[in-house]
């Protein structure tokens, strides 16, 4: 068994926890900028100020993914970066670092996969009218996506509109953990519901203006965690299904059936805004792939009483699910706590499979944090080693039943700014001593690029 010849290898990163540069060349700041300022937000109260100064960076940061073999590389655009304000002005200097990065990129045979938004909203649009939860922030958004379509179009060929819509409405809308802080059991779903018609309108503006010139795909990235029913029993199977709809189907079912899933919509009644039937239509068939994240795995089960379990493992807001989650005590687990269950991923990729109809699926990240040292110029990461093993080997697994996976991103190409975890956490291939900035290809990284020289078909 081996991976398809026309198989995509790639890694991933994202602008606020690479660049840096925070306020070089014109940039203007994003909500990250600010919520790691104020002080406790962020482990050891670090900022993305410097971050891997990826920014002053690229020709060394490409060099570290072609010396590799991999041919896609998966990043963001910062859209304070290229639009200050959000709207309006344009920087150039900013767009110029993004044509840069492509073209150095595709001069080493790699194929940039760009992600529009990772959590880094500019700080403008927040102040002036509340960011994700004003509707009219969607055809802002659509501006900012025609500007990337306009200068970026012609050399990138793979569009990611949002990154992990879950994580913006939960963590920065719901449980206040992430930017913009804010706590609220209501603004998360009429977060999800802006960021779900932003991303109807950017596919469509770049369908009818851009595809068929271009000659690109465009989709969405959603993350989720696999959930396995703690027992047989009924109640807690249905508990199992229910935890996957609020988590993945949330954000899914509208891209593929134009509506929310039926458990949302019986539990959070007017908490959950309803799509005109225009955008019911703009939605459905909204992406050209099925772009994944995925990273552990819980059991589920029917809660009698909601337990208090951890913002970042409780897949939303828990009272509206009413799903208790547990592990099981003999799973390894990551310095993120998370645990190492291989076989969650194959269970979740072939439930995607058959829920939406066999679509084109993209691992667009996967990987784990370990509390990785620096050793006489080596890291020895051998428990990422076998993370990758096992989970890729799920993937393969998935593809011989006739799952359509074309793709793998590893999270990371470097340790970098791992949100509220500051630079506690190292999700990276490569080694980043934070004082020197210095980067060092891990045991993983090397032994990635020997495993897919060997599993993928000639």
């Amino acid at each position: 068994m081996k991976f398809p010849k026309q198989f995509t290898w790639g890694v991933a990163t994202s602008a606020y926890q690479i660049e840096g540069a925070w306020q070089q060349d014109g940039k203007g700041p994003s909500i990250w900028d600010a919520f790691s300022q104020i002080p406790g937000k962020v482990h050891d109260n670090h900022t993305g100020n410097v971050a891997c100064n990826h920014y002053n960076n690229i020709k060394n940061d490409v060099a570290l993914i072609k010396a590799m073999g991999l041919k896609a590389y998966r990043f963001s655009i910062s859209w304070s970066r290229v639009l200050p304000q959000g709207r309006g002005e344009v920087n150039e200097k900013g767009i110029q670092f993004y044509s840069d990065l492509i073209d150095e990129l595709l001069k080493n045979d790699i194929e940039p996969w760009v992600t529009l938004y990772h959590w880094d909203l500019p700080l403008a649009l927040h102040l002036e009218m509340d960011g994700w939860l004003n509707s009219d922030i969607s055809d802002i958004f659509l501006d900012y996506a025609a500007l990337c379509f306009e200068r970026f179009g012609n050399r990138v060929k793979h569009w990611i509109t949002f990154n992990e819509a879950w994580v913006v409405a939960i963590l920065g809308y719901g449980q206040g953990v992430f930017a913009p802080g804010r706590i609220s059991n209501s603004e998360p779903y009429l977060v999800g519901h802006h960021l779900l018609i932003a991303h109807a309108k950017a596919v469509n503006l770049y369908r009818t203006r851009f595809q068929k010139i271009q000659n690109g795909k465009i989709g969405i990235t959603n993350n989720c965690d696999w959930r396995e029913p703690l027992t047989n029993a009924p109640e807690d199977q249905e508990a199992a299904q229910r935890a996957l709809e609020f988590f993945v189907s949330w954000f899914a079912d509208p891209v593929y059936f134009g509506k929310y899933p039926d458990s949302m919509v019986e539990r959070l009644g007017d908490r959950l805004p309803k799509f005109t039937n225009e955008e019911s239509e703009l939605l459905k068939g909204s992406s050209d792939f099925f772009g994944l994240n995925h990273y552990t795995t819980m059991f589920a089960s029917e809660a009698t009483e909601v337990q208090e379990t951890s913002v970042y493992g409780n897949g939303g807001l828990s009272e509206d699910q009413n799903v208790n989650l547990s592990l099981d005590p003999s799973w390894k687990l990551t310095a993120m706590k998370w645990a190492v269950v291989p076989w969650g991923c194959g269970k979740l990729l072939e439930w995607i499979s058959e829920r939406y109809n066999n679509p084109e699926i993209i691992i667009t990240e996967n990987g784990c944090a370990y509390n990785d040292e620096l050793v006489n110029g080596h890291v020895n990461d051998i428990d990422r080693i076998e993370y990758f093993e096992k989970y890729l080997e799920k993937c393969l697994e998935s593809i011989n039943k006739g799952v359509k996976l074309t793709g793998y991103f590893c999270w990371s190409l470097m340790d970098n700014f791992e949100w509220a975890s500051g630079y506690n956490k190292r999700f990276g291939i490569h080694y980043v001593n934070f004082k020197t900035l210095e980067r060092t290809p891990k045991a993983s990284a090397k032994w990635l690029t020997e495993y897919i020289k060997n599993q993928t078909e000639q």
